[in-house]
């Protein structure tokens, strides 16, 4: 029920994949070492460099990640109706080029204690915020549409679907990794502004990269009415001009929205205290207009299968909202707790804190090729879990894994700290839900999904991805701790709070695993003809 092409040829293939697979595959690895690189960066780029009250970055944290996975619903149908896969991931990465350098002028760090005594260069936050929207911008094009692409390489029933999600999965995390340790070490170690720019650089050289290697896509991610692309629209301008125009006039309302707060009074309360972020709003209505088509797409002549299809996608789309919310704490309170509460020491090397974030994409890599071999294994068998089994098993290993470092906090060792052991095995123990989770969640939208369709749910998925940032963002602000007048932490406190936190994520997760194991089966129902 996907919109995808015929299997590639022997001769264009590679290692039992389309040699688009690995464009795919190289071109979202170096974006992801962009993105993932600045993310590690960010929270403790705006605490220690701009003096933000914790709770201030976290917030900021979650709502351009969350913008940032918000917009590929509107690149996604941009590229469905008009620039085609191949255009939208060229414009994206083009903006992603510039907002990563210019994250590089940092401009002079605050002067102060703490957050509330603060001196802080305002042009260099506003340079901050305009670049933060051009990468947010820059990834609603390039996003949806690579992982779009990768579905297209493939038949409708080819059984080498999930495998080739998962190695692409696994680029993303090949990024991460390298980032995660190279671009965080530089950022801390050197200077913020070398680390940020390095990510530039990288994401320049992946976009040189698919260039040259776009020839092995055969056509799959071109325009769907090239002509009509072409044709002027506005003021002489072709409706491609118009679109691309379109996006910078966007970047510079995201800039504004990324900086807007709103007081709706009882609902501030509700959130703690903390005012609700514009950001907050555009995703709401997203989401309302979202739903609201899928209302009207079930009632569209749709056959049975179609729509059983359609309604598990949005099922599990909407689900994986939750595990993105727990998930991304590893950028939130994870790395906190590494800055403040860990003994970050192993085999006489010391970690920063931002490159902690490296133990979780060194999982994914080591797990992916073991995962791409079980899914076709169990498949032969007739043991492969169905898609909302698998989303439950997520939901349960990401529980487990605050579980864990629960305990850390709450049994520091003799230091007064938690070892960064425990780190590695909660990291362990949440990618084993993120391999069940969200390789497999990219390949059930091009499965589930109707033709017409396909990158507007590509779309979707990353809208709830969005969700999922925003949500992160609110659930850290229940572990943000500020310092004292003198600038430091109490790491007893620290760690007490943590311990108490986790708990509470921890039964969030296997609470909610729980519940999409009984409805399974109904949802299986669904697919039935």
């Amino acid at each position: 029920m996907s919109n995808t092409a015929p299997a590639a040829s022997a001769q264009d293939e590679l290692f039992g994949h389309p040699k688009g697979l690995y464009v795919c595959f190289m071109t979202e690895m170096w974006e992801r070492f962009a993105f993932y690189g600045m993310k590690a960066l960010l929270l403790l780029y705006l605490v220690k460099h701009h003096l933000f009250a914790q709770a201030d970055g976290t917030l900021l944290l979650g709502t351009y990640a969350g913008l940032a996975y918000a917009l590929p619903l509107l690149g996604g149908l941009l590229a469905d109706r008009y620039l085609g896969m191949r255009k939208a991931v060229l414009f994206g990465g083009i903006l992603l080029v510039l907002g990563q350098l210019g994250m590089a002028y940092t401009g002079s760090a605050a002067t102060g204690t703490t957050p509330d005594n603060a001196v802080r260069d305002g042009f260099a936050i506003q340079v901050m915020y305009f670049s933060l929207a051009l990468i947010g911008v820059g990834v609603g094009f390039l996003k949806p549409n690579i992982s779009t692409i990768v579905g297209r390489l493939y038949s409708a029933d080819d059984p080498r679907r999930d495998s080739g999600f998962t190695i692409f999965y696994m680029g993303i995390n090949v990024g991460a990794f390298l980032s995660s340790l190279i671009v965080a070490w530089i950022g801390e170690k050197i200077g913020w502004g070398y680390g940020f720019a390095l990510a530039g650089v990288m994401m320049a050289l992946g976009l040189i990269q698919f260039v040259i290697g776009q020839k092995h896509l055969h056509n799959h991610a071109e325009p769907a009415d090239p002509v009509m692309l072409k044709t002027a629209a506005f003021a002489g301008l072709s409706r491609e001009w118009l679109i691309y125009l379109g996006a910078l006039v966007l970047t510079v309302v995201v800039w504004q929205v990324l900086q807007t707060r709103i007081d709706f009074g009882p609902l501030t309360a509700l959130m703690g205290g903390h005012q609700v972020t514009l950001t907050e709003v555009v995703a709401v209505v997203m989401g309302a207009a979202l739903y609201v088509w899928f209302v009207k797409l079930m009632f569209s002549g749709l056959s049975r299968s179609e729509k059983g299809g359609m309604i598990m996608l949005m099922v599990l789309i909407t689900v994986s909202a939750l595990f993105w919310g727990l998930y991304e704490q590893t950028y939130g309170p994870w790395v906190l707790m590494a800055e403040i509460g860990m003994d970050r020491t192993t085999f006489g090397i010391e970690w920063t804190a931002g490159q902690t974030t490296a133990i979780g994409a060194l999982c994914v890599i080591l797990f992916s090729f073991p995962f791409a071999w079980l899914w076709p294994k169990l498949d032969k068998t007739g043991l492969n879990p169905s898609y909302p089994a698998k989303f439950a098993w997520g939901l349960v290993f990401c529980g487990l894994s605050f579980g864990i470092l629960a305990f850390a906090a709450a049994n520091p060792g003799e230091s007064g700290k938690t070892s960064l052991w425990w780190m590695i095995l909660a990291y362990a123990v949440l990618v084993m839900g993120e391999m069940v989770l969200s390789p497999v969640g990219l390949s059930a939208v091009t499965r589930l999904s109707i033709p017409r369709a396909v990158g507007l749910m590509m779309g979707a998925w990353f809208l709830f991805s969005a969700f999922g940032e925003i949500i992160a963002g609110r659930l850290g602000t229940w572990a943000a701790i500020e310092p004292d007048a003198a600038g430091k932490y109490d790491v007893a406190a620290a760690l007490a709070l943590y311990a108490n936190v986790f708990t509470n994520m921890m039964w969030i997760g296997l609470a909610a695993g729980a519940l999409l194991f009984l409805a399974t089966p109904l949802l299986k129902r669904l697919t039935r003809e």
